[in-house]
């Protein structure tokens, strides 16, 4: 029984033409699919951005400790001369003992700075490495 003050009581109910209907399932089904692949995105971004923290954070560890290394040899270094300095007894014997002490000093400074060179170079591929693997997977093309 229609109720004469309802206004949509003289409405009739209205169908999508199927067309209509499949392509808004179609967009639907689209948008779910754009969804999820937005998601994965998402997430891989997530684990790249740890695995680049995470790699930049040992290495500034494993940089940090070699300097710390390094400083203690160095240290270690001028102790051992100022000590063989004491012990000498002619300026020929000190003036030897200081150009020893300074060809020893240049041969270490400029391994350490090759070894601080290649760590770094290291730490810097290591870092770079996750970004480019999410990258290749990101952008490669669909089969």
């Amino acid at each position: 029984m229609a109720d004469s003050s309802d206004p949509f009581s003289t409405v009739l109910p209205f169908q999508l033409p199927e067309q209509v209907r499949a392509f808004a399932e179609k967009g639907v089904s689209q948008a779910r699919e754009s969804y999820a692949k937005l998601k994965d995105v998402a997430e891989t971004q997530n684990g790249t951005i740890e695995a680049v923290f995470t790699s930049a954070s040992k290495g500034a560890t494993d940089y940090s400790t070699k300097v710390f290394d390094f400083v203690k040899t160095n240290t270690s270094a001028s102790f051992d001369f100022a000590q063989s300095l004491i012990g000498a007894k002619t300026l020929p014997d000190v003036m030897e003992l200081w150009t020893s002490h300074a060809k020893k000093q240049i041969e270490t400074l400029t391994a350490q700075s090759k070894e601080l060179t290649e760590l770094t170079q290291k730490v810097a591929a290591e870092t770079v490495e996750p970004i480019k693997a999410n990258a290749s997977k990101i952008f490669k093309p669909a089969a």
